[in-house]
């Protein structure tokens, strides 16, 4: 048997009779709370967000990838790191040696 669904009881303004609504509706931004929530994030926290997703999404893509294909692709990338290591130090060690201009 099907039940007829109850529909919620609408708050309505004493004075005009009309369904209460936020402030943001009279004003005509009646915008959804994820969508405040987005707004109120500064760039810099939007662009954070961005590289977690794309970082999530490149995770999946290299989960699905075959195993030969997914051990070089590891194997690559500890390859890399091992060489921007590498780099960070001896220009650690450049900055040490130069002496400060004046």
């Amino acid at each position: 048997m099907i039940r007829p669904t109850q529909k919620a009881e609408q708050v309505t303004e004493p004075q005009t009779g009309r369904p209460a609504q936020s402030c943001e509706a009279w004003l005509g931004r009646n915008r959804s709370d994820k969508r405040r929530l987005w707004e109120r994030l500064n760039p810099r926290h939007r662009r954070d967000l961005r590289l977690l997703a794309e970082a999530l999404a490149l995770q999946q893509t290299h989960a699905r990838l075959p195993e030969q294909v997914r051990i070089r692709l590891d194997a690559a990338l500890a390859e890399l790191e091992r060489v921007v290591r590498r780099i960070a130090t001896i220009l650690m060690e450049v900055a040490r040696r130069t002496p400060p201009p004046g």
